[in-house]
Order: C-alpha cells, then sequence, then structure tokens
C-alpha cells in the first residue's frame, strides 16, 4: 500500500468553505505520514507549488492552483503520557479540530475549552496558531511532528522552534517547507477557566449554569459562535478574515479618545490590540452586498459567498473594506484566511 492516492484535475470548491470554484493540477489523498517521503519523490511534488488542504477553512481561493494539493486524512488521537495532574495527547493532521475539544474535555482534560467550535483540522492549528476568546493553541502545544521536505524527513519540533505568534508560526511563515502530520498537546486537569471574554459569563448565566466546568465554558462559545457566525455549510465563508491589527499604545490611545466606544485589547509590551469588527462596522460595511460578495449581516469580520461569488470578488470586496478602515483610522488590517492565487497587499499579483 502507497499510503496516498492522486487524482488529476481535481476541483476545489468542495473543498473549501468559500465555497468558490477553484481547480487543482493534481490533489493527493494521504493516508499515512510515512507515505509523504515517496509522495515528494514525484518531480512535480518535488520542484513544483504544494498546498496543505485541511478542511478548506482558512483559505481563499483567487484562483485555480498551478500545482498539489495534499489533503491528510490520518485522523487518530490517543494520550501518549499520563499522570496526575497533565496529560500529553498526540493528535493526527486529519482530526476535526472540534472533534479533539470534544475527546480532551470527555477525558477531564482541560485548556481547548475556549477554542470549541474554531472549523478546520487539528494539523492547520499550530500553522495558524488558531486562538479565541482569550486563548491561543500555542500555550498547550508541547511539540508539532512536521515533514520537512528539503530533507525529505519527519522532524519533531518543540513549542520554542515553532515560533508562534498572533496567528504566526514558523509553519505559515515557510509553508513550502513543512507539512504538519501530528500535533502534542500537554493539558492540564484543573485549571482557572477563562471567562472575561465576549459575552461569555452572560452565556453561561443564560444558560443557569452558577459554577462553571470547561465543557460548560465549550458549550457557551459553541452557542455564542453559532449565533454570531453563519454556518457556512448555508452560506459559503472562512470565519474571521481579517485579524485584530495590533498597533503601538499610544496609537490605541489616541483612537480611543476619538472613538471612545472602540473596543481595545491588551498586547504585548507596548503595544495594543484593536476591535476589527468595530473599526468594519463604524465603516458602515456590516451587511453589505455587492452580487455574490458580501459582508455577514451577524459579524463584520465575517465575508460571506451568497451562492456564485468567485474569490477574486470576495478579494476584491476585501480590499475595499481594508482600504477604507485605512483611510478613516489609519489603521491597516491583514486578512487572516491565507490567499491562494494573489497577494493581498498587491493588486497586480
Amino acid at each position: 500500500m502507497s499510503g496516498y492516492q492522486l487524482a488529476e484535475d481535481v476541483s476545489l470548491a468542495g473543498r473549501n468553505t468559500f465555497r468558490v470554484p477553484a481547480r487543482a493540477a493534481m490533489m493527493a489523498d494521504v493516508s499515512r505520514a510515512d507515505a509523504l517521503a515517496g509522495l515528494f519523490e514525484f518531480a512535480m511534488l518535488r520542484d513544483g507549488p504544494v498546498l496543505m488542504l485541511g478542511e478548506g477553512s482558512n483559505l481563499l481561493f483567487a484562483g485555480d492552483f498551478p500545482g498539489v494539493a495534499i489533503c491528510l486524512t490520518m485522523a487518530g488521537v490517543r494520550i501518549v503520557q499520563d499522570g496526575p495532574e497533565a496529560a500529553v495527547v498526540r493528535a493526527e493532521a486529519g482530526m476535526n479540530w472540534n472533534d479533539l475539544v470534544g475527546w480532551t474535555l470527555a477525558r477531564g482534560l482541560l485548556g481547548l475549552e475556549n477554542m470549541a467550535l474554531i472549523p478546520g483540522t487539528v494539523g492547520a492549528a499550530p500553522i495558524q496558531n488558531i486562538g479565541a476568546y482569550g486563548v491561543e493553541v500555542g500555550e498547550f502545544i508541547t511539540a508539532v511532528e512536521a515533514f520537512q521536505r528539503d530533507t525529505g524527513q519527519v522532524k519533531r519540533l518543540d513549542r520554542e522552534d515553532c515560533a508562534f505568534g498572533y496567528r504566526d508560526s514558523v509553519f505559515k511563515r515557510e509553508p513550502e517547507r513543512w507539512v504538519v502530520t501530528a500535533v502534542e498537546f500537554t493539558l492540564p486537569r484543573q485549571r482557572e477557566l477563562r471567562l472575561d471574554y465576549a459575552g461569555v459569563r452572560e452565556e453561561l448565566a443564560a444558560m443557569k449554569v452558577d459554577t462553571p466546568r470547561a465543557v460548560h465554558v465549550a458549550e457557551a462559545i459553541s452557542r455564542i459562535r453559532t449565533r454570531k457566525l453563519p454556518n457556512p455549510a448555508v452560506l459559503g465563508n472562512a470565519g474571521s478574515f481579517f485579524k485584530n491589527p495590533v498597533v503601538p499604545a499610544a496609537v490605541a490611545d489616541a483612537l480611543k479618545d476619538r472613538h471612545p466606544t472602540l473596543p481595545v485589547f491588551p498586547g504585548d509590551e507596548g503595544q495594543r490590540k484593536l476591535s476589527a469588527a468595530w473599526l468594519i462596522e463604524a465603516c458602515g460595511w456590516k451587511g453589505f452586498r455587492e452580487g455574490d460578495a458580501g459582508v455577514a449581516a451577524q459579524h463584520a469580520l465575517v465575508l460571506v459567498n451568497h451562492g456564485q461569488a468567485s474569490g477574486a470578488q470576495l478579494l476584491a470586496l476585501a480590499r475595499r473594506v481594508a482600504a477604507s478602515v485605512h483611510d478613516r483610522f489609519g489603521v491597516a488590517l491583514e486578512p487572516e484566511p491565507r490567499i491562494i492565487g494573489a497577494r493581498f497587499d498587491d493588486p497586480g499579483a
């Protein structure tokens, strides 16, 4: 058994949550990590562009992909080290992220509850250093196993080697070098729950939960997300399209003086994080629609495909939104999804 299946000229419309039309010159479905070395011996993979495709929930195809799209299907999960205070969990890249959250909570392991219902696979989690409601996945990652294309071997990278930042990692910065195959998490059995973010306490109160446990937090956040974000199965989208911009504290203070309702969050030393959703809504984009490309009525941070929008049309809309925020507030917005076939900051690319 080779551990992979190859197909040529494959439609990607059903493999991205924006549901935009695009094709890959070749698709490889991989069921074993140890098959990657053999797969990359093909000249087309060795020399041409390669795209790692999970559930396609963090991608915008602005055009066709001229290389090989690789989909990892292995989805095993197990506890590799168990202890009274914490356990180390190893999950393979193809596992659905929310399934992992439920699996860990069912075993009394905490930490991932604030990231319930984030779309995508486990393999995508470290690439983007996914996060929500005050928690980032990098806090709990002990190691990432990844196939290193330039050496043809699977390497284990410790958390420090992953170079996690806000929605960033070495895997995101060097996408042509790494193929994430598995992730190890160290998850505690007890920790203080993080509830001070965006309506979590209010949702728990509405659920009539007085002494919340991690499973209640996951349920509350799932309810909030379901209310606030359109379901990609109904309305094509990739969740939050823009990162919350990080600016110097002095810039944030000046904006807050002029706009007292602007939400400002703590950042690294001397920096603050602004609410991209507030900035976009203040520019009047919430609920905007032009053809089938639009901004969600529920949440200004989410771009949506009402049916037949192309990736290029959604990208053009995203650029207009960012330009208007920059014109009004002097703040640059950066996209959260990876854009395939174009550069966000270069309309000619």
